[in-house]
């Protein structure tokens, strides 16, 4: 630890309900013993996970995803050397305007360091009150949504049919309804390289409150999955509860993933000569006592947004598209992308919290990034 302390904390952050920052990291949390690479500038927080040389979790959490957030780069302290990673501007998400954000500091300095995940997650629901968010990824989905569901079949929480669903407000859906929801607010602070990471997290204004201090760790130097939009071969942008429901449906005994994606208006001859179109978006599960497949409509209100520039079909372990499961719960919208050599990106949109009192705005969305390597491609 340096016998220097900077004069100001390296970063301080608030937010007045902290269950959305809290639903970013549950979305990294693959294992209660892994490690979260952090890595603060002035544009906000990446927290970055890895498994198996082989997946990379990316959580975007901006400024403009804290109520307050101020940074300050300590004077020559170890680990501050600026971590290189893929510029979020990229995202396709962003293009359409979903995930905005401005990020302008490739060249800004940063510091980083590592954390238990997991203990971090445990700190911000200390009071109980962090829970998952309410079901952000029906949102807007309207009727639509419910054909992929069988007639008579409930909710996934086994109480509300859809006309009940249907009633409830924009608001209810996305930040729960009644006037006792109790929400926790948290004031992080880091003073830099060798001191602990410190939250203070209270109920409200006059209840009880608590101090966490988490110990932090130097960085790693962690996996590098570079994706190039530039050569991406497939993009589709969807409500995130149509793939979340097509994903629930696969057999836990498949081992193997497989995206096959066509142009729309690409031709199939079948059996007896007949020519049909092919699927523009088919997801196949495949392992030891069978295969499943589903199939995309080529409609607005399924694929809000599809490009494809030719036939592809793309493999992966099914066990690493399953860690994208808590990320994908929680979101609303979901970009999916492969590029030539099968490199995956599957992109979440987050909300933000609701205003915070009289004046405030409500926050931006943050996003989180999956990338996994291909078991086989044929592009």
């Amino acid at each position: 630890m340096s016998s220097q302390q900077p004069l100001k904390p390296v970063i301080s952050a608030y937010v007045h309900d902290v269950r959305y920052f809290t639903a970013l990291l549950r979305g990294l949390n693959f294992t209660n013993t892994q490690k979260a690479r952090v890595t603060a500038n002035k544009a906000g927080l990446v927290i970055v996970v890895e498994q198996a040389r082989t997946l990379l979790a990316t959580a975007y959490a901006n400024a403009e995803l804290f109520d307050e957030y101020t940074y300050t780069h300590p004077p020559d302290e170890p680990g501050s050397t600026p971590h290189q990673r893929t510029n979020p501007s990229q995202s396709s998400l962003e293009d359409e305007e979903l995930a905005g954000g401005e990020d302008s500091v490739d060249e800004e300095q940063r510091v980083a360091f590592e954390i238990p995940l997991n203990t971090l997650i445990e700190c911000l629901n200390i009071f109980g009150t962090a829970g998952p968010l309410p079901a952000a990824n029906t949102a807007g989905t309207g009727k639509v949504a419910r054909k992929w569901r069988r007639a008579g079949d409930r909710d996934e929480d086994g109480e509300r049919d859809d006309n009940e669903r249907a009633t409830r407000g924009p608001m209810d859906t996305f930040f729960g309804a009644g006037k006792d929801d109790k929400r926790t607010g948290m004031r992080m602070s880091f003073q830099g390289p060798g001191y602990p990471l410190t939250l203070l997290i209270a109920e409200d204004a006059t209840g009880p409150t608590t101090t966490c201090d988490i110990t932090t760790f130097d960085p790693e130097p962690s996996l590098e999955l570079e994706f190039d939009s530039d050569a991406a071969v497939l993009n589709i942008i969807l409500k995130s509860s149509w793939l979340r429901d097509a994903l629930s449906e696969i057999d836990p005994s498949c081992d193997k993933l497989t995206f096959i994606a066509n142009p729309p208006g690409a031709s199939a001859t079948g059996s007896g000569g007949h020519t049909g179109s092919k699927p523009i978006l088919r997801i196949r599960a495949a392992g030891t006592f069978g295969s499943t497949e589903m199939d995309y409509p080529n409609d607005k209100e399924v694929l809000e947004s599809f490009s494809c520039k030719h036939a592809l079909s793309v493999s992966y372990h099914t066990a690493y598209i399953a860690r994208a499961a808590r990320a994908l719960s929680s979101s609303s919208k979901t970009s999916l992308r492969i590029e030539e050599g099968g490199l995956l990106s599957l992109q979440f949109l987050l909300p933000g919290a609701a205003p915070g009192g009289p004046g405030s705005k409500r926050q931006k969305d943050a996003f989180i990034e999956f990338r996994c390597l291909a078991l086989d491609a044929d592009i």
